[in-house]
């Protein structure tokens, strides 16, 4: 049982009671929610709060079950919640707009708000004339983004809210990765957990938090949301066909994308692979890295790598299901490679900037996995899942300095194993280091 003392009103700090009470009203509506689990505190909850002080209204995005909703409740706990699953808010939104939200003088968090397409024009004019402040949550998909375009630009401050970093999972810092990546006295952050349990377990919140429950949750996942709603925005009828398609992307993560074999596989046309790819990204489920276009003189790889955006996803549709099974399978190092990509792009998301990640790599065999902005330059990451590091373990990053013409820029070399320290001028870092 919960006591609460009286809050004493002489605090020598300022601030501090009214920090106390918004404490406290979150948890009582995390109570209310239900959240009787372990809630991971989220990093980028203070760059929302910044955000919401300083925009006209907030639009938080992101896949479904990242945690949008329970983010959104106890981040503004004064904010009265609406959620637009609900059948009677649906219909009375649907019907009556004006009305509907006459019921929010003082601002509301309205949860699932890509359900009511036509609510954005009506929430321009509060936004504009009455100044009123929304918290918006919705999946990222294309029908959002098109109606956020056209209707609230400029008037919105846009956020996306990814899976749960390892760094959230264990209880640490979001670290800018150019620091904790590619600074040879940064110490690893995460000395304990096995990285093949941690590739499997992914980070959206329930299976994080509800462990013994990951698996019945991977498998409704896939079902309700990804094979049911994704195919209905695509307006696919046959199952199967969307099924192997899934099955082929996952088997393709980590790697180049070639669009004719992935159709030609598939038994799909080039502009329907195209198309189904473009709604798996914006309803956050892939990311197509970009290739780095500048021209050093050699002909380079065009087409992007394909990643997905949760190891634990990943797995499940590849038929991984146990540690047992991912220890020897024949795609563990583009697993291993997803893993780290999805994390330093969901660190990056975390510190509120963009993921303007590259990978670089020519004809003549030159590769360098991931290039990480600093400033107006780029760092050079190789990525290795092998506990062993050979001497040619770094030709490519030498050949990236000599290239570029950047002979003293940071260059690393993560790996799956513990130990860190320097080699031939390289960093190497171990997958703790995340």
């Amino acid at each position: 049982m919960l006591v609460f003392q009286p809050l004493k009103q002489n605090s020598n700090e300022q601030g501090e009671i009214p920090a106390l009470r918004e404490f406290l009203i979150s948890i009582v509506i995390l109570l209310k929610m239900g959240c009787t689990h372990l809630m991971v505190p989220r990093h980028v909850k203070k760059i929302l709060k910044d955000h919401f002080s300083k925009a006209r209204s907030l639009l938080l995005l992101g896949a479904r079950q990242t945690g949008k909703t329970t983010l959104a409740r106890s981040t503004f706990p004064r904010l009265r919640y609406v959620s637009l699953e609900n059948p009677d808010e649906f219909r009375f939104s649907q019907e009556d707009p004006k009305s509907w939200l006459a019921q929010f003088p003082k601002g509301a968090v309205l949860d699932e708000i890509h359900r009511v397409p036509s609510l954005f024009s009506w929430l321009q004019g509060l936004i504009d004339e009455k100044k009123i402040k929304f918290v918006l949550t919705g999946s990222q998909n294309i029908l959002l983004m098109e109606k956020t375009s056209q209707t609230l630009a400029g008037r919105m401050s846009i956020l996306t809210l990814p899976p749960l970093t390892q760094a959230e999972i264990n209880g640490h810092p979001s670290k800018p990765p150019e620091d904790s990546l590619f600074n040879p006295h940064a110490p690893a952050a995460h000395p304990r957990g096995n990285l093949l349990d941690s590739i499997l377990r992914g980070g959206y919140p329930e299976p994080v938090t509800k462990p013994a429950n990951r698996s019945f949750w991977f498998s409704d996942y896939i079902h309700t949301y990804v094979e049911r709603n994704v195919r209905q925005l695509l307006n696919v009828k046959d199952l199967l066909s969307f099924q192997r398609f899934l099955s082929l992307c996952a088997g393709r993560s980590g790697q180049i994308l070639n669009k004719a074999s992935l159709a030609n596989d598939a038994g799909l046309s080039h502009g329907t692979v195209g198309h189904w790819l473009s709604v798996l990204q914006t309803s956050g489920l892939v990311y197509l890295l970009a290739p780095y276009h500048k021209n050093f003189n050699k002909r380079i790889i065009k087409s992007p790598k394909l990643y997905f955006l949760d190891t634990g996803l990943l797995c499940r549709l590849l038929g991984i299901h146990q540690t047992s099974e991912i220890q020897h399978h024949p795609l563990l190092g583009a697993i291993f490679e997803t893993f780290v990509v999805s994390e330093i792009r969901k660190t990056l998301f975390n510190l509120g900037r963009e993921p303007n990640l590259f990978f670089w790599r020519d004809q003549n065999g030159l590769e360098v996995d991931l290039l990480v902005p600093q400033g107006p330059d780029f760092l050079p990451l190789e990525i290795k899942l092998g506990q062993t590091i050979s001497g040619d373990s770094f030709k490519n990053l030498h050949s990236w300095r000599e290239t570029t013409k950047t002979p003293n820029t940071p260059a690393s070399f993560l790996y799956g194993g513990d130990n860190e320290h320097q080699r031939e001028g390289i960093t190497v870092k171990s997958w703790r280091s995340l």
